[in-house]
C-alpha cells in the first residue's frame, strides 16, 4: 500500500495540464482519495476545510469567483493554499483565475488542468486515487484474462499453472500476472489484480526459463490488470477425493472483504487444463446471464423421472 502518490504522477498517469508550479509537481503529494469541491470556501466558511484534498474546480466554482472582488479572491485563494493541500485542479480547460495562480505560487502548489468535464474528472482522479492508495496483498497464482474475465489460477508449486497459461496465451486469451499476484479492493464488489513491476509480461516455464510474452506474443497478449472474477483452483487427482460433477456446489474464498466464486479442477494426465478452465470462464459468465446447464439437468431428470413414475402408475392400472 502507497501512503502516498506524487502529483508528478499523478499529472503524467492523467495526461493533466500544468498551468502554474512546474517545479512543486515532485515534492507535493495527496494522501487521500476523496476530492474537494470548494463551494462553501469560496464564500469564506472554512471550518471544515479539507485541506489534504485535491481542490477541483468546475464551471460552478470558478463562474463563483468571476462575481467576486479582486482582494476578496486573493484572501479567498490565499487562505485555501495551505501547506498541505497538494494541488488546484480546473477542469473544462477553463482559465483559473489569476489569484489563483497568485496564491498557488506563494504556497509553492501545482495548479493544474484538464479538458475533461467535472463529474468525469471528479470520478478519473478518485479512482486512480483509490487504486494507487489502496491496501495490497500478494497471492500466488497466474492472473489471466478469459474472453473479459479475470481468472485467477491457483494451486500447490509445480501443478502446472505457468503452462497453462502459457497455452492460455496461445489460444489468444492475455496474461496479467504469474507467479505473485497483487491484490487490492477497488470497491464493497470488486477486487482488482496486477503484476509486480519485476514480474510485468513475465512468464516462467520449467525447463525453458523466464519468457517475455509481450516480446513473443505481442501487446495484445497482456494486460496491466483486470478485476478477479472466478479463481480456479488446480489440485492433484486423488481417488479418495469425490470432486464436483454436476457444477451445484457453489464455493467462494474472501479476499479483502469481497467473496470470489471459487471451482476445484482435479489435474491428472491426459486433462487439457487449459480448455477446461477456458470452458470454465465461458460456464461462468453464461450462468452470471442466467443460463445454467446445471439447472437444466435437473429439470430434465425431473421431467424423465415424473415421466418414469407416470408409466409405472399407468401399468399397474
Amino acid at each position: 500500500m502507497a501512503d502516498s502518490v506524487s502529483i508528478q504522477k499523478l499529472v503524467t498517469d492523467l495526461k493533466l495540464q500544468v498551468y502554474a508550479g512546474q517545479a512543486y509537481l515532485k515534492n507535493k503529494v495527496v494522501t487521500v482519495s476523496d476530492i474537494s469541491r470548494p463551494g462553501l470556501e469560496l464564500t469564506g466558511y472554512f471550518n471544515y476545510y479539507p485541506y489534504e484534498r485535491v481542490q477541483l474546480f468546475g464551471r460552478t466554482e470558478v463562474s463563483f469567483t468571476q462575481n467576486m472582488m479582486p482582494e476578496e479572491r486573493l484572501m479567498i485563494m490565499r487562505r485555501m493554499a495551505s501547506e498541505d493541500t497538494p494541488c488546484f485542479l480546473v477542469s473544462r480547460q477553463l482559465e483559473p483565475p489569476m489569484e489563483m495562480l497568485k496564491a498557488a505560487e506563494e504556497a509553492g502548489i501545482p495548479v493544474l488542468g484538464s479538458n475533461l468535464s467535472t463529474t468525469r474528472l471528479s470520478s478519473l482522479v478518485t479512482d486512480y486515487l483509490e487504486g494507487q492508495l489502496a491496501e495490497r496483498r500478494s497471492m500466488h497464482g497466474v492472473l489471466v484474462d478469459i474472453y473479459g474475465l479475470g481468472v485467477l489460477i491457483t494451486g500447490d508449486s509445480g501443478v502446472g499453472k505457468s503452462e497453462t497459461a502459457l497455452e492460455l496465451v496461445k489460444r489468444g486469451h492475455r496474461l496479467i500476472a504469474d507467479d505473485r499476484v497483487d491484490v487490492y479492493q477497488q470497491d464493497e464488489q470488486t477486487v482488482v489484480g496486477e503484476a509486480p513491476a519485476i514480474l510485468r509480461h513475465l512468464l516462467e516455464i520449467r525447463g525453458i526459463g523466464i519468457i517475455d510474452v509481450m516480446n513473443l506474443f505481442g501487446a495484445g497478449a497482456v494486460r496491466a490488470e483486470t478485476s478477479i472474477s472466478l479463481i480456479v483452483h488446480l489440485q492433484n487427482w486423488s481417488q479418495d477425493k469425490q470432486y464436483d460433477r454436476l457444477g451445484s456446489d457453489t464455493e467462494a474464498q474472501m479476499i479483502f472483504d469481497v467473496p470470489v466464486p471459487k471451482m476445484t479442477v482435479p489435474v491428472k494426465v491426459g486433462r487439457n487444463l487449459a480448455i477446461i478452465i477456458e470452458v470454465a470462464a465461458m460456464n461462468f459468465r453464461a450462468k452470471s446471464m442466467g443460463y445454467d446447464a446445471t439447472k437444466t439437468f435437473e429439470a430434465n431428470l425431473g421431467k424423465l423421472i415424473e415421466s418414469n413414475s407416470d408409466e409405472e402408475e399407468s401399468e399397474k392400472i
